[in-house]
């Protein structure tokens, strides 16, 4: 639990939640990983194709957390879809950031990983289980056009910057209120 939210917080969760919803839609159901299907269909990446374990390190020791290889934010706009999730340990559920400000890719995250344990390796053959998973099979990512990211990009970026102004907006309409009815008492 956030110790302090801000606007942005708010606006970050509304992304989330638009992404969910936009890649439910590329999906053709719902993928709720909670329960039903979704939550299903996550046990069968985890343990099927993943053969429960992460998918940077190979641990099998740990309990497996939800990894988005294309970052579910903003900033890079992934899906909430079967084919953008990994199972990954909580040591490796942790993206390395950028002078930028942006993130590394799953890929130089894989890469970092693989030489931090000493499994250069390994590399190869786990770039290649996550690219299938993203690009074959029932679990693929869609393939987006040009003009459809640029869509999501314009669209997330619109409601980040809406909620956050309607944010204020209220903050600023509940002071104009306070002072009203303070001068009425």
């Amino acid at each position: 639990m956030a110790l302090y939210n801000t606007p942005a917080d708010i606006a970050n969760t509304a992304i989330r939640a638009f992404l969910t919803s936009l890649g439910e839609y590329y999906w053709g159901s719902g993928f709720n990983t909670g329960n039903g299907k979704g939550k299903r269909d996550w046990e069968k990446i985890r343990d099927e194709i993943f053969q429960n374990e992460c998918a940077y390190c190979g641990d099998k020791e740990t309990k497996l957390q939800m990894e988005h290889l294309i970052m579910f934010n903003r900033n890079e706009y992934g899906l909430h879809h079967p084919g953008n999730i990994v199972p990954v340990c909580s040591k490796c559920n942790s993206r390395t950031k950028k002078v930028d400000s942006g993130y590394t890719t799953w890929e130089e995250h894989l890469s970092h990983i693989c030489e931090r344990n000493n499994q250069k390796e390994k590399f190869f053959d786990r770039w290649t289980k996550i690219r299938k998973h993203i690009n074959e099979g029932e679990f693929a990512y869609p393939k987006l056009t040009m003009e459809e990211k640029d869509s999501i990009r314009i669209i997330t970026n619109h409601l980040y910057e809406k909620i956050k102004s309607e944010f204020q907006n209220a903050l600023l309409l509940y002071k104009e209120l306070d002072k009203t009815f303070a001068r009425k008492q």
